[in-house]
C-alpha cells in the first residue's frame, strides 16, 4: 500500500472468515468503496469466496443498494494474519469466523497484538456475549461486536453490542466505519443472543417443532407467519438464508447460557445438520435451492 492507505478514508478494513458472513460483510465494504483484507487459512476457501463477492456486488447493483457515487474498493486476499499489511494501520478488524466462542477468542487473542492500540476489534456474532471473549485480548476496550444480518449488503439495520468493558472510542470508530457504509446503527447491551437472536432464534425452532410434530407444513407454517403476522420471508426460509447449521449452534449458545429450554434445539433442526441441509448456502435446507450460495 502506499503512504495514501493511512487516511481514513482508504484505510482497509481486515475481515477475517471467507464464510457466509465473512463474503457478506466483505461485499457490503467492497460496494462502499472500502478495501478490504479478506483472510482465511482454509484451503481453497478464497476463490470461491471471490466468486461469491462478485455475485454479491452483482446482485447488490441489480437491487438498487450499491451507491452510484462511489468506486469499488480493492479486495486483497491472504491466507495468513501474518499476511495482513498491518503497519498499514487498518480500519478495524472483523472477525467472522463459525459461532464457536473459542475459536473466536482464539483468533482475536492472536490479531489484538498486531493492531495499533485504538483499533476497533469486533466480533460479528448472533449470540456470545462479547465480555466473553473480552477477557482473552489485553485491551478488552477495544473490543465490540456486530451482528450483520444475512445478505449484509441488502440489509441496512446492524445489531451494534457494546461490551460492559468496550470504551467509547472503539465505539464511536465503529459507528463512523458503520456510517460510511450506510448502515443504521442500533446499540445493544452485552447478553446471550442480544436482540435479534435472542427473539428470533427460539422462534425458529418453535416453528421448525411444529412441522416436526405435524401440525403444518414447512410452506404453510411460513405462509402463516408471512400473511398473519407480517414475517417478510416467513421464519423457516430464514433459516434456510441463516444457515441451519449456524442457527443450531446459536441456539446451543442461548441454551447453555440462558438455561432456556425454548433454545434447545429440536430434532429437525439436528437433523438437517447432520444431514448437510444447512439452506441455501448447501443448495437444500428446509427448501431446495437451484444454486447454493
Amino acid at each position: 500500500m502506499t503512504s495514501a492507505a493511512h487516511e481514513p478514508q482508504d484505510r482497509a478494513l481486515v475481515v477475517f472468515g471467507a464464510g457466509v458472513m465473512g463474503v457478506g460483510i466483505t461485499t457490503l465494504a467492497l460496494a462502499h468503496g472500502v478495501p478490504v483484507t479478506l483472510v482465511d487459512t482454509a484451503e481453497g476457501v478464497l476463490p470461491v469466496a471471490r466468486g461469491r463477492i462478485r455475485e454479491g456486488l452483482r446482485m447488490a447493483q441489480m437491487m438498487g443498494a450499491l451507491p452510484k457515487d462511489v468506486t469499488t474498493g480493492e479486495l486483497t486476499e491472504v491466507t495468513a494474519p501474518a499476511e495482513v499489511d498491518w503497519a498499514a494501520g487498518p480500519a478495524a478488524v472483523i472477525e467472522a469466523i463459525t459461532e464457536d466462542a473459542e475459536l473466536k477468542a482464539k483468533v482475536l487473542a492472536e490479531v489484538a497484538p498486531a493492531v495499533t492500540p485504538g483499533t476497533p476489534l469486533i466480533s460479528n456474532t448472533s449470540s456470545i456475549p462479547i465480555d466473553e471473549l473480552a477477557g482473552t485480548i489485553g485491551r478488552p476496550e477495544d473490543l465490540l461486536g456486530t451482528h450483520f444480518m444475512n445478505p449484509s449488503y441488502l440489509i441496512p439495520t446492524v445489531e451494534l453490542i457494546r461490551g460492559p468493558r468496550t470504551g467509547e472510542a472503539a465505539l464511536s470508530a465503529t459507528r463512523e466505519l458503520l456510517d460510511r457504509l450506510r448502515r443504521k446503527v442500533i446499540v445493544v447491551n452485552d447478553a446471550p443472543g442480544f436482540v435479534t437472536s435472542r427473539v428470533l432464534h427460539p422462534m425458529i425452532n418453535d416453528a421448525a417443532r411444529v412441522v416436526e410434530e405435524g401440525t403444518a407444513s414447512v410452506e404453510d407454517v411460513d405462509a402463516l407467519m408471512r400473511g398473519c403476522l407480517g414475517h417478510p420471508t416467513g421464519p423457516l426460509r430464514t433459516a434456510d438464508l441463516i444457515g441451519i447449521d449456524n442457527l443450531v449452534d446459536s441456539l446451543w449458545v442461548l441454551y447453555r447460557r440462558t438455561g432456556d429450554e425454548g433454545c434447545r434445539p429440536c430434532e429437525l433442526l439436528l437433523s438437517k445438520v447432520r444431514d448437510g441441509h444447512h439452506g441455501r448456502k448447501s443448495g437444500r435446507g428446509f427448501y431446495t435451492y437451484e444454486r447454493a450460495m
